[in-house]
């Protein structure tokens, strides 16, 4: 990765409060252990705006937490219109999410769009599912997809 650009990634789910903060923490992180958080712009938002300002799920934090991950100081927002222009990876934990982001996301900017999942190596599904209606496995799930799909995203950065 050049060491001059700046790379901006938007990670998204649907409120901002679970899946997103938690992929925008663990990759802060994997990024700060690389010596590449000044190269990286990293930012999260979700497709609906039921949470705007929140703090992250409480059940997001308390496991993330557990892994070394503060997602305290995040507060949710909706993904707008400029997010399309501003960021070069706009990355959905799942299919109806990046339904929702092509659906809104202006034809010239359509190649930002990524799911979160094709960067993994290790895990066996597409998508980062939704851990809100479940118990505490889910966001151990969550986690474990995410740092997967982490670090795939953090080796395929080192070759640009």
């Amino acid at each position: 990765m050049n060491k001059q650009k700046t790379t901006s990634i938007l990670f998204v789910c649907m409120g901002n409060i679970c899946r997103s903060p938690t992929a925008e923490g663990v990759f802060r992180g994997k990024a700060g252990a690389e010596g590449m958080l000044e190269q990286l712009l990293i930012d999260s938002a979700g497709t609906h705006a039921y949470h705007l300002g929140e703090q992250p799920d409480s059940r997001s934090q308390e496991f993330a937490l557990k892994r070394g991950y503060d997602l305290s100081p995040q507060r949710a927002r909706q993904v707008c219109d400029e997010d399309f222009q501003q960021f070069d990876l706009i990355i959905a934990m799942d299919k109806d999410n990046l339904r929702n982001l092509q659906n809104q996301c202006p034809a010239a900017h359509q190649h930002k769009l990524k799911l979160m999942m094709s960067y993994a190596t290790h895990s066996p599904s597409d998508v980062v599912p939704d851990p809100y209606y479940g118990g505490g496995r889910g966001f151990d799930t969550v986690l474990d997809y995410i740092e997967d799909a982490s670090d795939g995203l953090m080796a395929a950065l080192k070759k640009i």
